[in-house]
């Protein structure tokens, strides 16, 4: 599991890998946190590019950094999602909240 958080005029990035289960979400959940508290940007990217195995705990993940965005206004966006990430993703109707985007940068 890592975390790298990068900071771009109003985008805040948080770079996710490694696995995403319900043993590793908690801690990514606390310091994505810390990092969204202390920035409030307005466009928030989790980048799912290094994730190399996500359970439902990812979904949760998503639509918890959305609820604490949306709370001041921003917007989410999630990248690098490999085709069975994309897939949990739409199936979990999250694009109904945030932005999707495979590798290829292509959102739907």
């Amino acid at each position: 599991m890592s975390v790298k958080i990068s900071s771009a005029r109003q985008r805040l990035t948080i770079a996710l890998g490694g696995e995403m289960d319900h043993h590793t979400a908690a801690a990514m959940r606390l310091e994505a946190d810390a990092a969204i508290e202390a920035k409030l940007a307005p466009q928030v990217r989790l980048d799912f590019g290094a994730v190399t195995f996500m359970d439902s705990s990812g979904v949760g993940f998503v639509l918890g950094r959305y609820r604490l965005v949306h709370s001041y206004g921003g917007r989410v966006e999630v990248t690098g999602l490999d085709p069975r990430l994309y897939k949990m993703m739409r199936m979990a109707g999250l694009e109904r909240f945030v932005t999707l985007r495979r590798k290829e940068g292509k959102s739907e």
